[in-house]
């Protein structure tokens, strides 16, 4: 999949986009807009952005995970060349101190995230600090001409590039699960 950015001044047109993409088969979770007038998206029914992946929780807490690992290698290792695991207590200190470290650095990577904007986004800033809405379309292959034929007919629609999407089987299981919703009491 490939995510499609586009920027509009003009959340009316964003949902009539929306509405021709959905009818050109396009599903919600393909579809979703970013702005900083949550209540402009919802009164038009945009499919906006979670508040969560507006932060770069996701990201910064891999990286602290990724340190997290390194540390709780290094204290592993700190522990063996000093013999602390020779003592009558064996890995067991070593092992939940590790686990320790890695679990801190992890929480403290998403509480770092948490308080800036999401990686995937910071080159919109301007943009949306103007007032200015992304759409932002995650399209197979074949759902390409579709998305063209959509965007050439909405002027105020300005391509803002291209970018990695969201893993195909993350879009499938969330359209499987926006079924079940509809089909259950």
């Amino acid at each position: 999949m490939i995510r499609h950015y586009y920027v509009s001044d003009d959340l009316e047109d964003l949902a009539n986009v929306e509405k021709e993409l959905a009818s050109a088969g396009l599903t919600a979770p393909q579809i979703h807009v970013l702005s900083e007038q949550d209540a402009g998206v919802q009164n038009h029914n945009l499919h906006e952005v979670e508040s969560v992946l507006k932060q770069d929780v996701v990201h910064s807490t891999e990286v602290g995970a990724i340190f997290g690992i390194a540390g709780a290698m290094a204290t592993l290792v700190i522990s063996y060349f000093m013999g602390l695991t020779t003592s009558a207590a064996g890995w067991v200190p070593s092992i939940f101190l590790s686990i320790v470290v890695l679990g801190f650095c992890t929480w403290e990577g998403g509480f770092i995230g948490i308080q800036s904007t999401n990686i995937n986004f910071k080159q919109f800033q301007e943009a949306l600090k103007k007032g200015q809405h992304i759409l932002f379309v995650d399209a197979l292959p074949h759902q390409e001409v579709s998305i063209n034929n959509v965007v050439k007919t909405h002027r105020h629609l300005q391509n803002a590039g291209v970018g990695s999407a969201t893993p195909y089987l993350v879009v499938r299981a969330q359209e499987i699960f926006s079924r079940f919703k509809k089909i259950m009491p």
